[in-house]
């Protein structure tokens, strides 16, 4: 008896154990599974060290870590000369003051507070008794900061008004920072084109999309692999044992997550589908082995023993490739990325404690649907998965040299891939977070809110005031190159506390006063507006000014990477880095935004490396042969290539969920290929003949490999009624490579098996 039957043996007997203890270990991740939470800081979605963060860690610390929603409506009568529409605004200015989690509002009512002050003073202009000083047609200090404000508080024709509402930051937030944005987004909806917008609620919506999809799409993604297995095997109870076995991993993976100190994150959206995947994909061969043993005419219990004496070692090397594979996220300089890889090693494990624990015991309990069935067309696949390997056999030079035609052509389509930096592009069309982002675009110019961090002197002097505004007019002028061939503007608004100090010199008895008491004066009449965009006032080592950009959003990965290619230009021109102290630097949350699927494809490639050479030196202990390694390699490394490939030459952007495909595909095609070739070489040593083990494989692990690609296919079908578009991308983006793994497994793998049969140094060489 070999080793693996008395291993087999031994979990058989002793199943009621292993089944107790599988409940007690789920019993005991019960209470830390619901408590995984989501990582949703942005700053965690780049690599340590980065210099893009330097520069916005700097910004947090020096103006405070408020995020910014904009609160927008319609109201065609805001500056209308009776003061009605400003009497709305500060209405609406005092409630959302009053919503837990927002510490301050910035709105034109707020500047309107700060000229009736200005006004009031003695020889400088009309009565404070005026409702609407900001409306007052014929002032030129009212129209300079109306032009000022205009495009963040206001739009050109006074149509629409914007709030900005300054969040408290989540650590000291009285409330949930998703309440807040639903009281914010519950106070709009009752105003006319009411909405809100802002990097905070597009990272909130996103998260509140994934986790409504992982409970609404994780019943329904089962739902279907259990139709789709059912059809396949005709048996409830080996449907039953393939949830309960994918259920029983993701619980004691996410126990493992929380004890582990890790979150979640976007990327790790993805866990519940790889656990999936290799769940059932390993379930359903042993529901193939077993039906065969049946047959057969063995016992229930004799027909697992022997099904778990052929599988266990292809499981076992199936997970430990897979955690191989998943292991290589590690090497990643995003820190999710590298928890990920933590996450899907550990689901690889659990799944083989799983099957191991569960099945026996559910298996042969009871006598009741025992067994699989054969299910209609089984015999037509048998018949045609025989008739690929004697074409294979029969004319191996034709598939031989379209694979190389394939691999060239997917190779030159990597060179066209393209990166989606449009993070409203996230969301499906006809979203609130999609429409309110339309509406600003369109009505108050660029929703890309971004920043300079520029060194300034203790006091504001005409010298420094006069080397900003040439600085500003030149951030102005800034034109870029279209993708349509038009040469266009590239910020839509320039912003910062010169702008005020400026617009508060047009008044003739303020022309003269010196720029620091301008300043003074705005903090004394906004004070939330000049905290904003000033910060030391002589009372830190290094004083800053902060210039507020905006830029089109819905803009491609080559204009943007442009736009802000020459803001840092010219920021460098103006204020350079030298020995008297640093530079002006260009941060925000556009920046990151715009490079942060830049970064994780750029760890996408790193970790595919990592990840092919990690599974093909596990592949070759397995093995125990490097051209065997190869021969599992080449199917799994090709369909990922190809879908890669397709999506440069169709011109299909890349977005958060096809970053990530190539690392992950990786660990998740590999199994078939593992169980096929160990099956084989099983055979090859028992003494069958290339042919006639080639055969039996096909008859066996072929047809599990199909069955469980077509459940998982049905399954992942689910993943395309997401609202967040990365989700639906992932879903057929692995659903493709599984298609083409499949393909590869019992097309290319029987090819190169007998390719390698007739080569000596094989180890399946045909002796005769």
């Amino acid at each position: 008896m070999t080793g693996s039957h008395r291993i087999a043996h031994w979990i058989v007997a002793g199943r009621w154990p292993c089944l107790a203890a599988a409940a007690v270990l789920a019993a005991l991740a019960w209470l830390p599974a619901t408590r995984l939470e989501f990582d949703r800081s942005l700053e965690n979605m780049f690599r340590r060290g980065d210099p893009l963060l330097a520069a916005y860690r700097r910004l947090r610390e020096q103006f405070g870590e408020d995020e910014i929603v904009m609160a927008v409506y319609e109201d065609p009568q805001l500056l209308a000369a009776d003061g009605s529409g400003i009497e709305r605004l500060a209405a609406l200015d005092r409630q959302l003051r009053e919503v837990p989690g927002v510490r301050e509002v910035l709105s034109l009512a707020e500047v309107n507070r700060a000229l009736q002050v200005v006004t009031s003073l003695p020889r400088l202009g009309p009565s404070a008794d005026a409702p609407a000083a900001i409306a007052r047609p014929d002032d030129p200090l009212a129209a300079a900061f109306r032009d000022m404000f205009a495009g963040y508080t206001h739009d050109a024709r006074g149509q629409i008004a914007a709030l900005a509402c300054m969040l408290e930051p989540e650590s000291t937030a009285p409330c949930p920072r998703r309440d807040t944005i639903d009281r914010l987004r519950g106070i709009l909806e009752g105003r006319p084109r009411g909405m809100v917008a802002g990097e905070p609620v597009m990272v909130m919506d996103g998260f509140r999309y994934l986790d409504r999809d992982g409970r609404r799409l994780g019943w329904a993604t089962m739902s279907l692999l259990a139709l789709a297995l059912f059809l396949s095997f005709r048996s409830l109870r080996w449907v039953v044992i393939a949830i309960l076995v994918v259920q029983w991993t993701l619980l004691l993976t996410r126990a493992s997550v929380v004890w582990l100190g890790l979150r979640l994150s976007m990327v790790s959206s993805m866990l519940n589908a790889i656990v999936t995947v290799v769940g059932v994909a390993t379930v359903v061969h042993i529901i193939v082995r077993f039906r065969q043993a049946r047959v057969r005419g063995l016992e229930p219990r004799a027909a697992l023993v022997q099904t778990l004496a052929i599988l266990l070692v292809p499981i076992f090397w199936a997970c430990a490739t897979d955690a191989a594979g998943f292991l290589s996220l590690r090497v990643a300089q995003v820190g999710p990325v590298r928890d990920f890889g933590l996450m899907t090693a550990l689901s690889c494990w659990w799944v083989l404690c799983g099957v191991m624990l569960v099945v026996p015991g559910l298996a042969l309990c009871g006598r009741f649907d025992s067994d699989p069935r054969h299910t209609w067309g089984d015999d037509w696949l048998g018949t045609e998965l025989l008739r690929m390997v004697h074409g294979a056999a029969r004319r191996p030079r034709g598939p031989l040299v379209t694979l190389v035609l394939l691999f060239g052509v997917s190779v030159a389509g990597l060179f066209r891939l393209q990166i989606e930096t449009d993070f409203t592009r996230n969301f499906r069309r006809g979203s609130p977070i999609v429409e309110s982002y339309a509406f600003i675009e369109s009505r108050l110019g660029g929703a890309g809110v971004w920043d300079v961090l520029v060194p300034a002197p203790a006091v504001l002097d005409v010298a420094f005031v006069d080397r900003m505004a040439a600085f500003q007019e030149a951030l102005r002028a800034i034109t870029i190159d279209s993708d349509a061939g038009q040469r266009v503007i590239g910020l839509t608004k320039v912003l910062s506390l010169i702008d005020g100090i400026q617009a508060a010199g047009v008044h003739p008895l303020l022309a003269h006063v010196p720029p620091e008491l301008r300043a003074r004066g705005m903090t004394l009449t906004m004070p939330h507006f000049t905290a904003a965009l000033r910060t030391g006032h002589g009372d830190s080592a290094q004083n800053y000014v902060r210039v507020m950009l905006r830029a089109r959003e819905q803009q491609t990965a080559r204009e943007k990477a442009q736009l802000i290619a020459a803001v840092t230009r010219v920021a460098q021109e103006h204020f350079p880095a030298g020995a008297d102290g640093p530079g002006a630097e260009v941060t925000g949350s556009y920046v990151l935004l715009t490079n942060l699927i830049d970064s994780v494809l750029r760890d996408q490639w790193l970790c595919f490396g990592v990840a092919a050479l990690s599974v093909g030196l596990m592949l070759a202990v397995a093995f125990r042969s490097i051209r065997l390694a190869l021969v599992a390699l080449v199917p799994n490394v090709l369909p990922i290539l190809f879908v890669l490939g397709a999506m440069g030459w169709l011109d299909v952007k890349v977005n958060m969920g096809a970053a990530m495909i190539a690392a992950v595909s990786m660990g998740l095609s590999v199994d078939g290929s593992i169980h096929y070739i160990m099956s084989f070489v099983q055979a090859r040593r028992g003494g069958w003949s290339v042919r006639r083990a080639m055969c039996e494989v096909q008859h066996t692990v072929g047809r599990a490999v199909v069955y469980a690609t077509v459940a998982l296919i049905v399954g992942f079908l689910a993943l395309c009624g997401s609202e967040f578009v990365p989700t639906i991308y992932f879903g057929c983006l692995v659903s493709l490579a599984m298609l083409g793994g499949l393909l590869g497994n019992v097309l290319v793998v029987p090819l190169l098996l007998l390719v390698a049969a007739r080569s000596p140094g094989a180890g399946v060489r045909d002796r005769g």
